[in-house]
């Protein structure tokens, strides 16, 4: 079962590093920034809102090599750290940038559902991909004194971050990288996420613990993030009911509630709703330059908006095309840091 259970680790953003061969790295302290009363693109308030955030490397004396990573769907910082994306010679080199790896509202570290003390569970008010984008830029201004960033770089919901930075703060950035983003869900994304957001609210109210509520996405996310070619090939018939047991175990520590508000955020993902639905109007105000990475195989993050959209832009694009699919990102990071690098070295 021990190849099982790297599967299972790696579909849940988790990984047993003596068992993969990849060291973790030093412990990188995480800070917090106060936001105040935090007012959203719909109107609402995060009361006391607080981002967390962690910072790798050197600012250069121009503050000229700073680099954005937001986190991904129930991902933290910590995470980006301990999965090996941020370090020296990674996906984010923190031997050449400054990086900033910021969590995402409602991952349970910065303000979330499951950690307000005044709006907790469904009093918590409902956050957008912009919301985040917006407080990010207030992290960057006000409390790390940054006026440009070399990049912003994300995976999945952090790349639908990147393509909100595009639109929303065109000339704050010199370069952006979404990694199995979308500029704007379909409706092939939207039945995914859908489908999990059912299974968590049709256990609302129903006094279900947390680890049993989550248990039920188990078989959803498992069944989007990778390819069904990845499966046959991997895990038997008879090695099926171990599989679900261990994503359902590794699921649990995650709180519901903190997951259907980032669904919720993803799902109204759209980066040209302010601009009449037009993709055309939209790339009229980018400034920065793009680099798309899709899976073609990717069942969770449909890859023709983004690559429709570096096409308008003529932007530098990388489709993969291994059975991993979603979690692409994962099986290839190698190949992904290369052209990450030779991108942002141009």
């Amino acid at each position: 079962m021990k190849a099982v259970h790297r599967i299972l680790l790696a579909l849940v953003f988790l990984l047993v590093f003596t068992a993969s061969g990849i060291a973790a790295q030093p412990e990188v302290p995480l800070a917090f920034a106060d936001l105040g009363d935090f007012r959203l693109e719909s109107g609402q308030v995060i009361r006391n809102c607080r981002a967390g955030y962690r910072t790798a490397g050197v600012l250069n004396k121009e503050k000229s090599n700073a680099i954005l990573f937001p986190t991904w769907l129930a991902g933290t910082s910590k995470d980006l750290f301990d999965l090996g994306f941020i370090g020296p010679g990674k996906l984010a080199d923190t031997s050449k940038y400054f990086v900033i790896a910021v969590d995402a509202f409602g991952n349970g570290v910065s303000s979330s559902p499951s950690n307000s003390t005044t709006q907790s569970a469904s009093a918590f008010p409902e956050f957008t991909i912009g919301d985040m984008v917006n407080a990010q830029y207030i992290l960057f201004k006000k409390h790390l004194n940054l006026d440009r960033l070399h990049a912003v770089m994300g995976i999945s919901m952090g790349g639908m971050q990147a393509f909100q930075w595009l639109l929303t703060y065109p000339e704050f950035m010199k370069n952006a990288v979404s990694i199995m983003g979308t500029p704007s869900v379909t409706s092939c994304d939207l039945l995914v996420w859908q489908s999990e957001l059912r299974a968590i609210e049709t256990t609302q109210g129903a006094q279900e613990e947390d680890a049993r509520r989550m248990k039920r996405l188990a078989p959803i996310h498992a069944l989007v993030t990778r390819t069904p070619q990845y499966y046959v090939s991997r895990i038997t018939p008879e090695g099926l009911p171990q599989f679900l047991a261990e994503t359902e175990k590794a699921l649990a520590k995650y709180n519901p509630d903190d997951w259907a508000w980032q669904l919720k955020a993803i799902m109204s993902g759209d980066i040209y709703r302010p601009f009449g639905k037009s993709a055309e109007r939209a790339a009229g105000v980018v400034k920065a330059k793009l680099f798309a990475v899709v899976a073609q195989n990717d069942y969770m993050v449909n890859p023709r908006p983004s690559l429709a959209f570096a096409g308008i832009l003529k932007a530098k694009t990388l489709e993969l095309s291994s059975d991993c699919g979603h979690f692409a990102f994962f099986c290839e990071q190698e190949k992904i840091r290369e052209a990450v690098a030779s991108f942002l070295a141009n």
